[in-house]
């Protein structure tokens, strides 16, 4: 399994869409990789279905996403007629989804689920999340069983927060949402934090260590895309 900030694996793959080269399909902005145990099951649809509806808030992001499960491309096809139906939406699958039959990408980037299989007895894929930037390198991965659906809204917060601080040099703190208070990270100077935070505020503590530094931060999706 890839470890953060470790350059993400290239690979091809035939997808719903066609054969694929990941790190080509990626272009140069973001990409979320995000894994499923098996085509045609209802907490599936309503993820994928989700994430239909969520297209253009990614986009505003910069952000490709790309499904994957050990099912075939055929069988992806004939799904995606009622994952749109669920989600109401029409026309073409506007994103690809990857067929892993053998299993060998799931192994790779370690997605198996050991409790689920399937009715041969071969194990799924778990519902992963992977984040890559634009530099192929890996912002991020999340794991959850198969009976726990994703939040779709709190990866597009992660997504924001990883754009952010990777263009300022502040972190988000607990219950974080774009348009809040941000903390300025400690490597950054109590002089340089004066000069590059001039409004932010430092929160007492009993240690009277000045490390609680609060800092407004007008940010909107995809601001950090423009610096």
């Amino acid at each position: 399994m890839p470890n953060l900030g470790d350059v993400f694996p290239d690979f091809s793959a035939d997808t719903s869409h066609g054969k694929i080269q990941f790190h080509q399909a990626i272009g140069n902005g973001w990409a979320i990789l995000f894994s499923h145990p098996a085509d045609y099951t209802p907490v599936c649809t309503t993820e994928l279905g989700m994430v239909v509806k969520l297209l253009p808030e990614f986009a505003k992001r910069s952000c490709k996403v790309f499904a994957l499960s050990c099912d075939s491309v055929e069988s992806h096809k004939g799904w995606q007629k009622d994952v749109q139906a669920h989600s109401g939406s029409t026309g073409d699958f506007p994103y690809p989804i990857i067929a892993d039959e053998k299993r060998e990408l799931a192994v790779k980037f370690g997605m198996v689920d050991p409790d689920e299989k399937d009715a041969q007895g071969m194990p799924l894929t778990c519902r992963a999340v992977f984040i890559i930037g634009p530099d192929k390198k890996l912002k991020l991965s999340i794991l959850y069983p198969a009976t726990t659906g994703r939040n779709f809204d709190e990866i597009l917060r992660v997504l924001d927060s990883l754009q952010l601080t990777a263009v300022k040099k502040v972190a988000t703190p607990v219950n974080w949402v774009p348009g809040g208070e941000c903390m300025v990270v400690p490597s950054v100077s109590a002089a340089d934090a004066k000069t590059m935070f001039p409004k932010h505020r430092v929160v007492s503590v009993p240690s009277e260590k000045q490390y609680l530094r609060f800092t407004e931060m007008d940010y909107k999706a995809g601001d950090g895309l423009k610096q």
